[in-house]
């Protein structure tokens, strides 16, 4: 099978879809003739038939002249996810570090009976691509560098064993954190109603996405991918997703006995260790935050 890739990019009409093949870069609804894979949301509605019809697409492709990749203005491979889900604390040695900043016990079995995955909500119009500039919207601006995997087909109450079935394909994401906007003024420590989580997590920009989709057949274990973050090229976060707490089977199987997912959902996976709230250093405008997922490749983002 040959290698490719899913992407969106600008075009003089607007974002379309297109399939990188050797670092050639081809509309996918003109190679196909489907005017609804003009959009990723379009080629992922049809993933179960999409996939194999993609894969002797490129095929065709190989070798073939295309638009160079390097002419194009890349944008979020997914424009826009249908909702995005975000794990939080899903690698012990992150979740252990922020413990401790908040003066809570460690917990020491993390996966102990009765405990399940737990996730939050980013609004999709905050994904951005490639290269895109995120005005900073706080004084602690945080970076978490993390593994997203994109549903391509509708599923409820998915088994673990099945889970990894819904998966259209991996790309990287950075889960970007206005941590000083998390907690509300004026509304007392002891409210349940003490926590922002839409000024945290849904700002303009929150949520980088990219530069493009991995099929999941080229993935064969999402449990075993380097995770890397780097801000004006310091190595913050350096870990491997085989560091999850609840792996990504796990999460796909939780979600949908709460929720139907379906094809164009994104679910963040995760970060590990070396956050900037463990340190007390964030974000400033002017710095460049480049991310690496194994198998995926490199995203960049300018705070402005």
């Amino acid at each position: 099978m040959v290698s490719y890739r899913l992407l969106s990019y600008q075009s003089p009409t607007g974002p379309r879809s297109a399939v990188a093949v050797d670092g050639t870069v081809h509309d996918l609804a003109s190679a196909t003739g489907r005017a609804d894979y003009g959009s990723m949301l379009g080629v992922l509605a049809d993933w179960s038939t999409a996939h194999t019809a993609l894969d002797a697409l490129a095929s065709e492709l190989d070798g073939k002249s295309g638009m160079p990749l390097a002419d194009l203005r890349i944008l979020a491979p997914v424009l826009y996810p249908s909702a995005i889900y975000c794990a939080g604390a899903n690698y012990s040695d992150h979740t252990a570090n922020m413990a401790k900043l908040h003066n809570l016990p460690v917990d020491p079995d993390p996966r102990g009976p009765g405990k399940k995955p737990w996730h939050f909500i980013k609004a999709s119009r905050c994904v951005v691509g490639p290269d895109a500039e995120v005005p900073l919207p706080c004084e602690k601006l945080d970076w978490e560098v993390e593994l997203a995997v994109v549903i391509g087909e509708t599923a409820r109450n998915v088994p673990e064993s099945r889970a990894l079935d819904v998966v259209a394909a991996y790309t990287a994401a950075n889960d970007l954190s206005a941590r000083d906007l998390s907690r509300r003024p004026g509304v007392s420590d002891a409210s349940p109603f003490k926590y922002d989580w839409i000024g945290q997590k849904s700002f303009d920009g929150a949520c980088p996405i990219g530069p493009w989709l991995v099929p999941a057949a080229e993935i064969a274990d999402p449990q075993r991918l380097a995770l890397r973050l780097w801000v004006n090229d310091s190595l913050r976060q350096d870990s491997n997703t085989a560091r999850m707490i609840f792996s990504v089977a796990e999460q796909i199987a939780y979600l949908s006995s709460r929720i139907t997912l379906y094809p164009g959902d994104l679910v963040l996976t995760g970060t590990p260790a070396g956050v900037g709230a463990e340190t007390g250093v964030f974000l400033k405008r002017g710095d460049t935050v480049k991310i690496s997922v194994e198998k995926i490749g490199e995203l960049v983002t300018t705070i402005t």
